[in-house]
C-alpha cells in the first residue's frame, strides 16, 4: 500500500509541474525564435543567419572591413552584405533581396551554401550611372524565410 501511495504522490507531482515546465520551456522556444531560428535543410539538419553586416569593402574572408561598415553610402559606391551562418547546411538556399524606398526591386540573388559550422557568404550590388539618392534595404533569406534585414541610405 506503501508503495502505491508513493507512485499516486510521484505522479501527481509530476503531472501537477508539467504545466509549469511547460510554459518555461515555450518561454525559451519564443526566445530563440526571435534570434534567427535554425531552418532545417536536407537530413534535419540546420543552419541559422548570426550575423548581417552592410558596407563600401569585404576582405579575403567575406566580412565587412573595419573601416568599411557603414549603413550610408556614396551614388557611385559598391554596396556589400556579409551574412554569417552557422550550423549544418548541405544545400540551404540563402538570398539577399534588395529594395529602393517603395519596395521596388533593385536585385535577387541567391547562394546555395554548404558547410559544417560557421560560414560566412557575400552579396552585393553596383549600379555604373550611380545609386538614386534614397533609403534602401537588403533582406537576407534562408530557404525562403526572411531572416534580417539591414536598412541603408544613398546620400
Amino acid at each position: 500500500m506503501k508503495t502505491t501511495t508513493t507512485r499516486m504522490c510521484v505522479l501527481i507531482c509530476a503531472f501537477g509541474l508539467m504545466p509549469l515546465l511547460s510554459a518555461c520551456n515555450r518561454e525559451t522556444a519564443e526566445e530563440e525564435v526571435e534570434t534567427s531560428p535554425p531552418v532545417a535543410t536536407e537530413a534535419n539538419e540546420a543552419v541559422r543567419v548570426t550575423e548581417v553586416d552592410v558596407g563600401r569593402s569585404i576582405g579575403a574572408d567575406k566580412r565587412i572591413n573595419d573601416n568599411a561598415a557603414t549603413d550610408e553610402f556614396g551614388r557611385n559606391d559598391t554596396i556589400y552584405a556579409s551574412v554569417a551562418t552557422d550550423g549544418m547546411a548541405s544545400g540551404a538556399a540563402l538570398s539577399a533581396r534588395w529594395t529602393f524606398e517603395d519596395g521596388q526591386v533593385v536585385d535577387e540573388s541567391s547562394q546555395t551554401i554548404a558547410s559544417s559550422g560557421p560560414a560566412v557568404t557575400e552579396f552585393h550590388i553596383s549600379k555604373p550611372g550611380g545609386w538614386p539618392v534614397g533609403k534602401y534595404k537588403v533582406e537576407i533569406r534562408l530557404n525562403g524565410q526572411a531572416v534580417e534585414t539591414k536598412d541603408f541610405e544613398v546620400k
